[in-house]
C-alpha cells in the first residue's frame, strides 16, 4: 500500500513517506534490544499497519509526529525498542 503523504523533516525539507524505511527502522530498534529477528520483523510490520491507518487522509505530517506515533504503536510489543526508536537522536 502506497500513500501520498509528505513528511516534513526537522530542517523543513519534505520527503515522501516510505513504508519500507519505517519498517526497517522499527525492526532495527527491536533488534538493538536483542529481540529475535522474526519477532522484530512481526512487531515492525504490526506497528507499520497501525501507522498506515493513522496516516489515512493526512497529506502531510512532521517527522516528529511520525516517530512519536510509531513508537506508540511499537510500545505494546517491545517498550524498550519503542523508547530507543523515539529517542535515538538524543541517545546517539
Amino acid at each position: 500500500m502506497s500513500l501520498a503523504v509528505d513528511i516534513v523533516k526537522r530542517n523543513q525539507r519534505k520527503q515522501s513517506f516510505d513504508q519500507d524505511k519505517l519498517r526497517r527502522s522499527l525492526q532495527l530498534a527491536c533488534l538493538s534490544v536483542q529481540t529475535p529477528e522474526g519477532a522484530a520483523d512481526m512487531a515492525a510490520r504490526n506497528a507499520c499497519h497501525h501507522i498506515l491507518i493513522w496516516l489515512e487522509n493526512k497529506p502531510e505530517i512532521t517527522s516528529h509526529d511520525l516517530r512519536r506515533k510509531a513508537a506508540e504503536a511499537l510500545a505494546p510489543f517491545y517498550p524498550e525498542a519503542a523508547y530507543i526508536y523515539q529517542h535515538h537522536h538524543q541517545i546517539l
